[in-house]
């Protein structure tokens, strides 16, 4: 949504993509599990260390382990923002990121 494209390759930048969005106020125990499974997307990472990003994101060939990481790690970032992992979509996702952050900016002007 608030991403770059060059060619078929998105590009990323924290300060046009990541820092858009509020981050929730999670428990310690949700924290704890974030950081968790973020260190598990490193750990599979490093179980194909002659691969490149590319390589492992490709959609077509990405290892098992690497996307159990990743579906994990959205799990707990969905509980963390308290979205239900059954019924949030994509569109309903980002329409609650977009007002969260219009939130924050109405409250600092």
């Amino acid at each position: 949504m608030v991403g770059v494209r060059l060619k078929n390759d998105y590009s990323y930048s924290k300060d046009i993509v990541y820092n858009n969005f509020p981050w929730p106020d999670p428990t310690d125990e949700q924290k704890a599990k974030i950081e968790q499974t973020a260190q598990a997307i490193l750990v599979a990472r490093e179980l194909f260390p002659d691969s490149s990003l590319a390589d492992l994101y490709d959609p077509l060939t990405m290892p098992p382990e690497l996307l159990k990481a990743h579906r994990d790690n959205d799990r707990a970032v969905m509980r963390a923002y308290g979205y239900s992992i059954k019924d949030t979509t994509e569109a309903s996702c980002v329409a609650d990121l977009m007002e969260r952050y219009q939130r924050l900016v109405g409250a600092t002007q």
